[in-house]
């Protein structure tokens, strides 16, 4: 199903940062979980802390990253929206108003990442923009749009 990005709403960076915000509550239940799955293991089998090593403490990094980003890659490919996306009525959808794919999803990621660093100058761009597109917006061919009230939780259908 495809919309008409003409008529969408363009979300204000406040509501952005609600949704983010809410995400991070879950993820970090979610990241605990994930930690203790590996880290309780270890230091019983190993017997000391996981944080002593370096090379798997890079290794645990990288895995927390990963679940960071299996987390947002399902939630964007499957509905377009997080929890907190949906508590805010934001939705993420490609250019040409259809789902987003995984490819796309994966590189709005790894754009969202760069985004953030440099004191989320990616995401301020986003009041700069013509279209309100953040850096991760533009580079991964998608968009974040508001939904309305009234529709449900789904934007306005292409006719």
């Amino acid at each position: 199903m495809s919309f008409h990005l003409s008529r969408a709403k363009k979300p204000s960076i406040l509501r952005r940062l609600g949704a983010f915000f809410y995400d991070m509550l879950l993820l970090l239940a979610i990241l605990m979980i994930a930690n203790a799955i590996i880290v309780i293991p270890y230091e019983v089998i190993n017997g000391h802390p996981l944080y002593e090593h370096l090379l798997p403490l890079t290794l645990m990094r990288l895995y927390l990253l990963t679940v960071i980003g299996g987390f947002y890659v399902y939630f964007w490919t499957h509905g377009g929206q997080t929890l907190g996306m949906r508590a805010w009525r934001l939705m993420v959808v490609s250019q040409d108003g259809g789902p987003v794919r995984f490819d796309a999803a994966v590189k709005r990621f790894a754009w969202s990442i760069v985004s953030l660093i440099p004191l989320g100058l990616g995401l301020w761009w986003s009041l700069f923009n013509r279209d309100r597109l953040a850096w991760h917006d533009s580079k991964s061919n998608t968009r974040v749009i508001l939904l309305d009230k009234e529709s449900a939780g789904q934007p306005t259908p292409a006719v």
